[in-house]
Formats: C-alpha cells, structure tokens, sequence
C-alpha cells in the first residue's frame, strides 16, 4: 500500500478536480463564459501528455544505450499512453473550440500543429507494427520516438506562440495568467495538472506489467 500512495492521490485529484471543475464558481470572461471550466480538463490533458511522452522518449535513448525487452516495451506503452491523451487533448480542444469559436475545427495554427504532431506519433504506431524482427522493430521505433518528440514539441508549445493565434499566450493574445486574476482557478487548475498526469503514470504502468505478462507467456509457450 505503501507503493501505491500515489494511485490513492490520482483519484482523490481527479475526483477534486471534478466536482470542484463542474460546481465552482469561475471568472465570467467574455465569450468563454462557463466554458472556461474546460480549462481543468483540456490543459491538464496536454501537460500529462508531454510528462508521458517525455519519459517514453527517455527509455528510447536508453534503449539505444543498453538494449533490453523491457526497455523497448517501456518505451512503447508510455508512447500509446501519451498518444492516447493526446487525442483527448484534441477532442476537448474541438468541443471548447466549437462553443467558444462556433465551430469545431479552425484553421488555428495551434489547433494545426497539435493535429500533425498526432499524425506524427501515429506513423510511430503503423512503422512500428510493420517489423516482424524484435530487435530491428525496437531500434527503429526508438530512432523514430526521438524523432516524433523532436518534432511534435515544436510543433505544439514554440510555433504557434510565432504567430496570430486565436489560443490565450499566443500572437499578442494574453494567456490565462494575465486576465485570469481568480485564485480559486488556480486551486483546481493545479491539482487538475498532477492528477491527470498521475492518471496516465498509472494507465503506462498498467499496460507495460501487461505487455511484459503476455511475453513471458508467450516465451513459455514456445519453450
């Protein structure tokens, strides 16, 4: 139990961040109105999936260092879990995008960006199924993940802030920080951030015992 304390804080944060996201009174900002709770939702999403596909990034390098099963498997569930928050991310951004901005999809460079750096770390998934050899499958995807985080961070935290953008922070206009001057935000925004990436700690963790359960499986098999 002593190992799993922070499983027990993952539900209490995200159970807090819930009722605390639905029913407490927010700033009324214009046209964000009662959207802006999505703010605890959509954010905390991106954050969790940068903190996952980070450390999937880390057990591709270390990989390539010192090669093992258990590395690459690392490496691979952490990547689908961050991948899968990332699409969360996108279909939170699209429901906040289509009552705040009457549509649900814009030609919005941050919208864009976050869409192609998608589409980059699903060819991750498709290259990654398409070796039948072990070792050269794992090298390959750990060459491309690099690759893949390389070019998604980019692609959604540095070039939207270059230019207009209709997302707070970014081409003159203020992030969150600058007109949202509500402390009571920022109680459940920050433990909204931990608990959500808690969450997909716990779903990466999940999936690789699984993955490394169905391989010793299939070594006894063949044995």
């Amino acid at each position: 139990m002593k190992k799993n304390w922070w499983k027990a804080l993952a539900v209490l944060l995200l159970l807090y961040t819930a009722v605390a996201g639905l029913l407490m009174p927010v700033p009324r900002l214009a046209i964000l109105n009662e959207t802006i709770r999505n703010l605890y939702f959509h954010v905390p999403m991106w954050f969790g999936m940068t903190i996952i596909l980070t450390t999937s990034v880390v057990y591709s390098a270390l990989y390539l260092r010192n090669p093992s099963a258990r590395l690459d498997t690392k490496s691979h569930e952490f990547a689908k879990t961050g991948i899968l928050m990332g699409l969360v991310g996108l279909a939170t951004g699209s429901l906040w995008a289509r009552f705040t901005w009457g549509t649900w999809w814009t030609s919005d460079p941050k919208l864009n960006g976050a869409a192609i750096a998608m589409l980059i770390y699903g060819a991750y998934l498709v290259l990654r199924s398409s070796f039948n050899d072990e070792q050269q499958r794992a090298r390959i995807s750990a060459i491309y993940n690099i690759f893949a985080f390389a070019a998604a961070m980019p692609l959604f935290y540095i070039l939207p802030r270059l230019t207009d953008s209709l997302h707070p922070g970014a081409g003159g206009n203020p992030a969150f920080a600058r007109y949202d001057l509500d402390s009571d935000m920022r109680m459940v925004f920050y433990p909204a951030v931990i608990g959500w990436t808690l969450l997909g700690l716990w779903l990466s963790q999940l999936s690789v015992r699984t993955s490394l359960l169905k391989q010793k499986m299939y070594e006894k098999q063949l044995a």
